[in-house]
């Protein structure tokens, strides 16, 4: 039976049935929903809300997370409230949630379980840049490939964590609706994932710090100064600190300004804004994106950060996602001289 989504939006309106152009609201949603020729996969830190990858029709490899309680599926949020994961971390800011990247044996049986609908199969992998998991996911293609020599498998690193890789998914999907092929899907999907925008603000330095992202000392000196970092994702998908503000109001102006000078302008694309356990600041997010010019309609994706990424950040991140421009134009002086070297 199809999950009811309107529990995940504003208004009770489902966000699939607005995305298409204002002309064509006489097939509102069903650009979504046409045969494909092309089976759609992501993992769980795509952070959807589980209805939408539902209604999408997009299977979900789970990642796990592991706490003293024990190994966890990253489900969604189907077993587990989001607001009781990151008080837990809260009452318990020294302890350690580690995560586990999926295997070449899940992937394996992942991928045979849908080849055997005799489809292609286009997987969007979390980014290498966070994560070894694309690494065994290729693996895993070419070994079910020499096996069953019929089959064909694409897997992409999606290089755009979180709910960036949402809204790649979700306009891949709309995509393999409109009929490309899945090699042309693939190569689509190989340059469109430059275009996903993505910025993102945390409460605290401190589980950067648990994790060995950042040193103490900064995790110390940066919660006395008040200091709440704005951060991206580079080209390759990892991390990248875009600047330091004093106060959290000032980090979620900057996200907005980010936001404004990058911002696509497309009102058929939506925009993402997940929280982890902070939607009082992602309702002023959201607010303050409705009031810019062209915004006042557009579609706005809700989730909450899964618990394979939350466990990194810790509570409090609120982040934007968007169609804009292209990131590989975001060169270091050294990064333009190599890619011209190389002819890229």
């Amino acid at each position: 039976m199809e999950q009811d989504v309107t529990s995940d939006v504003v208004g009770g309106t489902d966000p699939l049935d607005q995305l298409v152009a204002p002309d064509d609201v006489s097939h509102v949603g069903r650009a979504y929903h046409r045969k494909r020729t092309c089976k759609i996969i992501v993992d769980s830190p795509a952070d959807f809300a589980p209805a939408v990858a539902d209604r999408l029709g997009v299977r979900v490899i789970p990642f796990s997370y592991v706490t003293p309680e024990g190994e966890f599926v990253d489900d969604m949020w189907a077993t587990r409230d989001p607001h009781d994961f990151y008080e837990f971390m809260r009452k318990n800011p020294d302890l350690r949630i580690t995560t586990a990247a999926v295997t070449p044996g899940r992937y394996m049986e992942v991928f045979e379980e849908e080849i055997a609908e005799g489809l292609p199969i286009l997987y969007l992998g979390f980014t290498g840049g966070l994560s070894s998991s694309i690494d065994s996911a290729r693996q895993a293609a070419e070994a079910v490939m020499a096996s069953h020599p019929e089959s064909k498998i694409y897997v992409l690193d999606n290089l755009c964590p979180s709910l960036a890789g949402q809204l790649l998914a979700i306009e891949v999907v709309r995509q393999a609706a409109e009929g490309l092929t899945p090699e042309e899907l693939h190569c689509w999907a190989k340059d469109a994932r430059y275009f996903v925008q993505g910025y993102f603000t945390l409460d605290s330095l401190h589980w950067l710090s648990l994790g060995g992202r950042i040193p103490p000392t900064a995790a110390n000196v940066g919660g006395k100064l008040d200091i709440k970092p704005e951060l991206t994702y580079d080209r390759t998908g990892a991390l990248s600190l875009r600047g330091m503000c004093r106060g959290r109001k000032k980090a979620l102006r900057a996200i907005l300004q980010d936001f404004r000078e990058n911002y696509g302008h497309d009102r058929m694309l939506p925009i993402g804004i997940a929280s982890a356990d902070a939607e009082k600041d992602a309702d002023w997010l959201e607010a303050q994106i409705r009031k810019e010019k062209g915004c006042e309609d557009v579609v706005i994706m809700r989730s909450s950060i899964s618990p394979v990424i939350g466990c990194h950040v810790g509570p409090g991140m609120v982040a934007v996602a968007f169609w804009g421009s292209d990131r590989r134009e975001k060169l270091s002086l050294t990064d333009r001289i190599a890619r011209k070297v190389r002819g890229a």
